[in-house]
């Protein structure tokens, strides 16, 4: 009989992402946070590399490797890649240990608005990659408890969470959702934006890469005053000579290039409330609008929700590991918070 300690297992939160993944394993808080990308060799089939290596690769590989994001606005696009990338997960959450382990359980964030086929995807996936058990959670629910927002209580709290595939919006209270939105519109939205808008104004084509990097280091979401204003360069192919080019483009230029996009998630935003309580919509004008996720951290984001809707909005500590960090709450109490779970999924 195999001793009782091999049966031991380290439980893990995942925040799926479209863009990224982050890891909190039990016990242990947050181990890993990299690029939810997968490079694959066609000739083969074989998985070359998963996570920040895999990154490295995107936009620079020969036509028989491909390096690709399994997830696609929050729901899985390749099974057998977004397995492989869990089973990479399990292994670096069970690196270095000193005893053998058996199959964790895992608790994975997704979007709010899948449908049933979407989650047995995903929860699919985590078994096949070496899961004992598998829980759903919403990922506005992961966010707010994350958040330390006080949802079990019979109170409004408000969350947007912009990722890199959706934007998820919703009003929760007595451990559930009362409205949401789902939108398709997030950080990967914004680099297509940024790529359309310098090809059409200055006739130059970048990658999204190149386009994410000037989003987060000028990107501004209001208008600045002239010497506010940041500038940075560009380099690409010129859609008219064919030659190599840089160019230069300021802060202005990509809060042009996103607006469109941004209101259609304040729109959403005003949907949700419309459609919320009068009740638990006082609560929230008491507490404000908390903003998690990468897009929280777009400049000046939280002042342009605020104006559109009249309402404070914050953006959270750390907003990128939210979801995460709600994970790995749920982990470490999960009788207690048990009902928020969407689903479990059970193997053993």
């Amino acid at each position: 009989m195999l001793p009782r300690f091999f049966f031991h297992s380290e439980d893990i939160a995942i925040d799926l992402g479209t863009a990224f993944s982050l890891v909190y394993v039990r016990g242990r808080g947050i181990i890993l946070n990299e690029p939810s990308v997968v490079a694959i060799n066609q000739k083969t089939g074989q998985i070359l590399a998963i996570g920040e290596e895999a990154k490295k690769m995107v936009g620079k590989t020969p036509s028989y490797i491909q390096a690709v994001r399994p997830l696609q606005r929050g729901v899985v696009s390749d099974f057998e890649a977004t397995e492989q990338m869990i089973k990479y997960f399990i292994d670096k959450a069970h690196q270095k240990r000193l005893i053998s382990l058996a199959w964790p359980r895992i608790i994975i964030g997704i979007p709010s608005g899948i449908t049933e086929v979407e989650k047995k995807a995903v929860a699919d996936a985590a078994k096949n990659a070496g899961a004992r058990e598998v829980f759903l959670i919403e990922e506005p629910l992961a966010a707010a408890i994350g958040a330390h927002l006080p949802i079990q209580e019979p109170k409004g709290n408000f969350i947007i969470d912009i990722g890199g595939g959706t934007s998820e919006i919703a009003v929760i209270s007595l451990g559930g959702i009362v409205s949401s939105k789902s939108l398709k519109i997030a950080g990967d939205q914004l680099n297509q934006d940024i790529i359309r808008y310098i090809q059409e104004n200055y006739k130059l084509l970048i990658g999204e890469n190149s386009a994410e990097n000037v989003k987060i280091s000028i990107g501004e979401v209001i208008s600045l005053k002239e010497k506010e204003i940041k500038q940075a360069f560009l380099r690409g192919r010129n859609l008219i000579t064919g030659l190599p080019e840089e160019i230069q483009i300021s802060s202005d230029d990509v809060r042009k290039a996103m607006e469109r996009s941004l209101n259609q998630i304040i729109e959403a935003v005003k949907e949700v409330i419309e459609e919320t309580p009068a009740e638990l919509l006082a609560d929230v004008m008491e507490q404000g609008i908390h903003l998690v996720g990468g897009g929280a951290l777009l400049r000046g984001l939280d002042k342009l929700i605020s104006q559109a809707v009249g309402m404070k909005t914050k953006t959270v500590e750390d907003p990128l590991t939210a979801v995460v960090r709600g994970g790995g709450i749920i982990l470490e109490n999960l009788e207690e918070l048990k009902d928020v779970l969407v689903e479990a999924e059970v193997e053993l």
